[in-house]
């Protein structure tokens, strides 16, 4: 049985074909432009491939709540022609089968506790830290949703004395995608962060932010493994850095034994950057469960 696996990205749309068990058939990568023209490029990918069921993660904010009017949408992004756009309404209309719909962070975590590393752990946190900062949660077993999605790359930052940088985020200035995301590593510095990868002040900086988010997480949500995703982690100097920070910023409050082995507790995305659509093959794999019941 094929799948269809669509992850929809702020600057790229990746369209996919694949199994229940995470074998990827067929892959294209897509810009993200406007709206009719990238649904346009979707269906030609997806139309007579004869797929069971599509799985779709998507940039966001999003409307996960199936009760709502608005469930499926691209809520309040800022990208031009995409706020409050009916994303599964439009395919599902077109394409006829069942959808399973989630956060594209959501859809990350869920490739990589159902076919990666993190296989089978009931309670972790995934980050993305690239263009933009997002955090998927899983407790329990379950991704939360609860009145949206957890929104973890917006959470407020104390800000390094030092740093006199003013923050990327329109919204909020101070929040973690404000002070550590790609585009703001590019701003503060000037250069783009695979230019400065020599630079320890700016390495050190970004682990500061990431590690206080991660302390964040760590009190507040107890995960049993912390994951770190996207592009600015691809300076894998950062995790040593990041594992550190924690340690300091925890200053000993914790104690436990995955605490002790940090080296397996914040790891790095280990699906070779495909974890987010295997994430959208499991959300099809799902989504046709369902519809079958």
């Amino acid at each position: 049985m094929v799948y269809g696996a669509l992850e929809v990205g702020g600057t790229k749309t990746v369209c996919a074909l694949g199994t229940e068990d995470g074998t990827i058939k067929e892959q294209i990568s897509i810009p993200t432009g406007n709206p009719d023209e990238t649904i346009s490029e979707i269906l030609k990918f997806f139309k007579d491939k004869g797929i069971a069921a599509l799985g779709v993660a998507s940039f966001g904010p999003v409307d996960l709540d199936r009760e709502s009017p608005t469930y499926g949408y691209i809520t309040t992004t800022p990208k031009p022609g995409w706020g409050n756009y009916d994303l599964v309404g439009t395919i599902r209309k077109a394409l006829n089968v069942p959808v399973g719909f989630d956060t594209d962070v959501n859809g990350s975590l869920l490739g990589e506790v159902t076919y990666g590393d993190s296989k089978d752990l009931s309670d972790v946190v995934y980050i993305t830290v690239g263009t933009g900062i997002g955090g998927g949660v899983i407790t329990n077993g379950n991704l939360i949703h609860g009145m949206l999605h957890p929104e973890l790359g917006h959470m407020l930052m104390r800000v390094y004395p030092s740093d006199k940088y003013s923050g990327k985020c329109p919204y909020h200035k101070n929040c973690l995608e404000g002070l550590a995301s790609g585009p703001a590593i590019e701003e503060r510095w000037g250069k783009r962060g695979e230019e400065l990868s020599g630079c320890s002040e700016v390495w050190e900086l970004e682990a500061y932010y990431l590690g206080q988010a991660v302390v964040n997480l760590i009190l507040t949500l107890s995960p049993k493994r912390i994951i770190l995703g996207g592009g600015v982690m691809h300076q894998e100097q950062l995790f040593a850095m990041i594992r550190k920070e924690v340690k300091q910023q925890l200053n000993g409050y914790v104690r436990t034994a995955l605490l002790e082995d940090m080296d397996n507790y914040i790891v790095p995305a280990s699906l070779n950057d495909d974890q987010g659509i295997m994430g959208c093959i499991k959300l099809a794999v799902d989504a046709l469960k369902e519809n079958r019941s």
